[in-house]
């Protein structure tokens, strides 16, 4: 607080107490503290001015470091007071001085430098819903809910999500969920959706895999025996990544704040009764508020896999308004989401300026450059997603160059790169860990075993980054096996003469050999 504010607290302090109000109702109306609110009452002003004039002059146990902190905060702006501290530390052991004073002095130098603290802003891009029954998400909530008796009883639940209608599914569970309660769920989810999903999209829960293993994930054994009959394609996301299976993330909140919220619990099968009975009248029963349709409406579709109809319709009369920007990097209008370039979202509160012009296009502008960012073609349906293809990521980018660079190291680059292609094809979510696998082993291995490792890949169609490498490893064993063994360079194997073996060595008579013992023989 600088000098000018803590004036204006000493006099806001002043004026409340000559008007009647009590210390509590002062402290709440200025949010200060009832200490501070003390310390400033006991102060007349001659002593506010004499106390303030201190502060200016006095020295801090800091002021040592300034500027090595301020070194480091300017060459890492999004530096926190917490690893000043810790730093600080490391290299003088004990500087006298706790959290808080760290903090405030760190906040100090910011100011007097100019060094705003650097946040890194994550950059989200919204993705179009899938197709009827290609997609179905699946998470694990938990919350606690208290019974008659007002105790707390911990309650676990799974939640199924048709990412096309969002119709959902809900099932309670009083205990830790276990791999067979898992699957059991499943096979009631299904019989509830009246079928499965082409692809179901999970968590990297302990229950489902053991590792994601770079692409080559490994599965519980109950799970993988399951995942092997019913033939359903698994989407896992990466490690902290909840945003890609947002859906079923919004729905795991919407059961929470909106069924099981304030909701007693007496047993568990009455909760899944009543659960069941909330998704009909509300979960799946009231409009959605992304697609702006009621799931149950749209399952009725999805369940017999048919396709869209897409409703044309003329214009309406060009309109000019103001529109926030999502962080999915998206707009709002009419009820539908227009994309924008990704990275038009800064973490602000970001406005574009949208129009329909002559042509009946939807076109978007910068509101403080006024330059056109972006252009559409409206839609008349509903909770739709509109994106223009220049608006996304590149996903290939990077890829093709790291294949090509990975086969340059191979003795033949060309059937390198179409065995690097084909896995491309396979596991194109973990092509960079693969690809990552493959040159580490190409690096280490020899010329001859990396070209027969491919070439028995490619022709029994082994396409991974583990067949790739047991096999230079197979193939590098086998040539040390059939690799005659070497004496070591410390011992050297005495080779005969040439011609050697073809001369005779006399044999001497044993009584010479007696007059050597003796003496006999010089």
């Amino acid at each position: 607080m600088n000098p000018e504010d803590r004036w204006r607290t000493y006099i806001d302090i002043e004026q409340l107490r000559e008007l009647g109000f009590n210390k509590t109702q002062m402290a709440n109306r200025l949010s200060i503290s009832r200490t501070t609110l003390y310390k400033y009452m006991r102060m007349t002003p001659g002593v506010l001015q004499q106390w303030l004039e201190e502060m200016r002059t006095r020295s801090k146990k800091a002021d040592g470091y300034e500027e090595e902190v301020a070194s480091w905060l300017k060459a890492s702006p999004d530096l926190s007071s917490a690893q000043v501290m810790d730093w600080l530390q490391e290299r003088y052991g004990d500087i006298g001085m706790c959290e808080s004073t760290i903090r405030n002095y760190v906040r100090g130098i910011r100011e007097k430098h100019g060094i705003a603290k650097v946040k890194y802003q994550r950059q989200f891009e919204a993705v179009p819903d899938p197709p009827m029954g290609q997609q179905m998400q699946v998470d694990f909530g938990e919350m606690k809910l208290e019974d008659g008796h007002k105790q707390g009883k911990t309650l676990r639940f799974i939640v199924f999500v048709l990412s096309h209608s969002r119709y959902k599914y809900v099932e309670w569970l009083d205990r830790y969920y276990t791999t067979v309660d898992v699957i059991a769920s499943h096979e009631r989810a299904f019989a509830f959706f009246g079928g499965m999903a082409k692809e179901i999209v999970y968590d990297q829960d302990h229950l489902l895999v053991i590792s994601e293993n770079h692409g080559d994930i490994l599965y519980t054994k109950e799970f993988a025996a399951y995942r092997n009959e019913k033939k359903f394609k698994i989407h896992l996301c990466r490690k902290q990544d909840p945003q890609s299976k947002g859906k079923v993330e919004n729905a795991v909140k919407y059961v929470k704040y909106n069924f099981g919220r304030g909701r007693v619990y007496t047993n568990l099968a009455k909760l899944n009764e009543a659960c069941l009975a909330w998704l009909m009248r509300t979960g799946n029963g009231k409009m959605h508020h992304s697609i702006k349709k009621i799931p149950a409406e749209v399952y009725a579709l999805e369940k017999q896999h048919l396709q869209p109809v897409f409703l044309v319709e003329q214009p309406e009369t060009a309109l000019s308004i103001t529109r926030d920007v999502r962080k999915d990097n998206t707009v709002n209008y009419l009820s539908n989401r227009y994309s924008l370039p990704l990275g038009t979202f800064d973490g602000t509160d970001k406005k574009v300026f949208l129009q329909v012009n002559e042509e009946g296009e939807l076109v978007l502008y910068d509101s403080q450059t006024r330059l056109e960012i972006a252009r559409h073609d409206p839609c008349f349906e509903k909770g739709k997603l509109i994106k223009s293809r220049a608006h996304g990521r590149d996903r290939t980018k990077g890829i093709a160059a790291y294949i090509e660079h990975a086969a340059g190291l191979c003795p033949d680059p060309l059937v390198a790169t179409l065995y690097l292609n084909e896995v491309h094809k396979v596991k194109p979510r973990y092509m960079r860990d693969q690809l990552q696998i493959i040159e580490k082993q190409l690096r280490a291995a020899a010329a001859t075993d990396v070209a027969e490792a491919f070439a028995y890949c490619m022709k029994n169609r082994l396409y991974g980054a583990k067949y790739l490498t047991d096999a230079v490893v197979h193939f590098e064993k086998y040539r040390l096996s059939s690799t005659p063994v070497h004496t070591l360079p410390s011992e050297p194997a005495m080779q005969p003469p040439q011609g050697a073996l073809s001369i005779k060595v006399p044999i001497r008579d044993m009584s010479v050999y007696q007059r050597v013992m003796e003496g006999a023989v010089q």
